[in-house]
């Protein structure tokens, strides 16, 4: 009893601290425990940190994040990356100069619009690191890049071009689970469950890509790099695409090259960039009728206007049949449009590689932009007030008589030197001098600069309807524009092509509907044949057949007294504000 006193005692006296410090311990390993099997809900220790960092990250990531970021395939593209479009080019040169200094050049240059992708100037970036779900994850190489171009390049021994700034311009990272919440896991899987490109439109098929995309015009191909993400099926998606806006009319659209637009899944399989732009591309034709001066803008120009302009000049535009003269005929447009070299699609043997593509322009009615569906609620107010931009024109508003005493209203008169002619052209000069206009006769030529400010200087044009009315654009804003539509019931032509855009443009508009006696048909024609009696009839022979008799054969021999009071309701309006 005695022996077993004394044990009693002992036990009482050391063992509390030691069943203490051993529940202490067992807590610990518990916690460590917890730790390690619910590690999306632990609260990282520092002492921990570096262990687990890398064990999560293999975990979350697995190969997408090795492939995306450490493929030497990557890493080599980079490392051959070649600059390409520049701001300021040689205007002397049509080919070279495609995009020389401008307004637009010279706020951009000033902007801070590629200041989230230049990291500071002292850093290293040869290991860099961006954050990336919580964890840092190594991009590799850095890239040397122009800051003002977008565009990245090294020498061909890999060493850093002078003169750049140090950047890294780094495919989109891969996304994991514990980095999105389940509501943008679901946007993205929509995202890849929505075909890549749209061909329900009425006038022209468009694609549109967001990731990773490839375009090789020597090939006539654009590929989009779309490895599975976040457990959802890959694509597996090929197009054909003429990137014109008449997709209906088969002549416009006969010389118009085809490009081929396709999903892969493969990044190794995949061409190595020789080029790295930071920008959006477009890409478009400039085939079809873009001759025509009216398609031309209805066809391209505005369609162009609706798809790039809300970038701001920061995208590259890709052109497929390219034309010089087409170029330079209309560079103040393209030059706002872009600040970057234009891209000769055709005859380019690189791979331009960029985060955004659109393949195909997006086009409403003709010479129409539907604000509902357009970017920013854009209108053809808007693509008026780009064009008087674009062009330095001064004049925002036609003159309101009697505010200037002594100045007279300008009235623009749009000679046709070869069809739809007005015959008694000096007849019409003095009646509307006699009424108090200045007249200006003038025709569109290729110097659409020239012509430019002469319509914008003018407060009424009036002409034969033809595509020399399409420069009711450079208008200013509430001018007014007089349509002359020639015998052959052509109302659905002028009201379609001119009098809907002119009120878009909110420009007020008149027309005048010339009789028998005032088309010089009467002097081909007897005056019991169908061009006459039965016009309807005309019109079935197709578009050829009816073009060849009312818009190729007829000249206007307008009657003055008849024609008179249009030009009277022009100067009232002109009155008003």
């Amino acid at each position: 009893m005695g022996y077993e006193a004394k044990l009693v005692r002992s036990f009482s006296r050391f063992e509390p601290q030691k069943l203490g410090l051993g529940l202490l311990a067992a807590c610990f390993l518990v916690s460590l425990t917890y730790i390690s099997v619910t590690n999306n809900f632990a609260v990282h220790f520092p002492i921990l940190n570096s262990r687990q960092s890398s064990s999560k990250h293999a975990a979350e990531t697995g190969p997408l994040v090795e492939t995306a970021m450490t493929s030497p395939q990557l890493e080599a593209g980079l490392e051959n990356a070649t600059h390409e479009s520049r701001p300021s080019c040689d205007d002397a040169n049509p080919r070279s100069g495609l995009c020389g200094k401008n307004d637009l050049t010279e706020m951009h240059q000033n902007s801070s619009s590629t200041a989230s992708d230049v990291p500071p100037a002292k850093e290293d970036l040869s290991n860099s690191t961006k954050q990336l779900g919580g964890e840092k994850v190594t991009w590799g190489k850095s890239l040397p890049c122009d800051p003002k171009s977008g565009h990245c390049e090294t020498d061909s021994d890999g060493r850093t071009q002078k003169n750049m700034t140090t950047m890294v311009d780094s495919l989109p990272g891969p996304v994991t689970t514990s980095s999105i919440k389940k509501d943008e896991r679901i946007e993205d899987l929509e995202a890849e469950r929505k075909p890549m490109c749209d061909t329900s439109a009425r006038r022209s098929d468009v694609c549109e890509m967001d990731g990773d995309v490839r375009i090789l015009g020597k090939n006539s191909s654009v590929i989009y790099v779309t490895p599975s993400r976040i457990g959802a099926w890959g694509r597996n998606e090929s197009w054909k695409i003429r990137p014109y806006c008449r997709k209906t009319d088969k002549a416009a659209m006969a010389e118009v090259r085809e490009v081929s637009v396709k999903s892969l899944g493969n990044y190794e399989a995949a061409p190595r960039c020789t080029v790295n732009h930071t920008v959006p591309a477009i890409v478009f034709s400039i085939a079809g009728y873009t001759g025509n001066y009216f398609h031309a803008f209805t066809d391209v120009v505005v369609p162009l206007f609706l798809t790039s302009y809300q970038y701001n000049g920061e995208v590259q535009l890709v052109v497929t049949n390219f034309k010089v003269w087409w170029i330079y005929k209309y560079l103040p447009i393209l030059k706002k449009l872009s600040r970057y070299e234009i891209i000769d699609f055709d005859n380019d043997e690189r791979v331009h590689c960029c985060k955004h593509a659109i393949v195909g322009l997006k086009a409403h009615n003709d010479l129409s932009i539907d604000p509902s569906k357009a970017p920013n609620g854009y209108s053809m107010v808007d693509f008026t007030r780009f064009m008087r931009s674009a062009y330095s024109l001064e004049r925002s508003s036609p003159m309101r008589i009697g505010e200037h005493p002594g100045k007279k209203p300008r009235l623009l008169i749009i000679a046709r030197s070869r069809t739809r002619k007005f015959m008694n052209l000096d007849k019409i000069i003095r009646m509307a001098e006699k009424l108090g206009f200045e007249v200006v006769v003038s025709e569109a030529d290729n110097n659409v600069t020239r012509f430019a400010h002469v319509v914008n200087s003018c407060d009424v044009m009036m002409g034969v309807h033809g595509a020399g009315l399409t420069n009711l654009v450079f208008l200013p804003t509430n001018a007014i524009l007089i349509q002359i539509i020639p015998w052959g019931r052509l109302d659905w032509i002028a009201n379609t092509y001119f009098k809907y855009p002119s009120k878009e443009m909110k420009l007020r508009y008149l027309d005048y509907n010339i009789t028998e006696e005032e088309s010089t048909l009467i002097d081909q024609y007897p005056r019991d044949h169908a061009v006459f009696k039965d016009p309807s009839s005309i019109h079935k022979l197709g578009w050829n057949g009816m073009m060849e008799i009312y818009l190729v054969k007829q000249n206007v021999k307008l009657n003055i007294r008849r024609f008179r009071p249009v030009l009277i309701k022009a100067l009232k309006l002109l009155h008003q504000r």
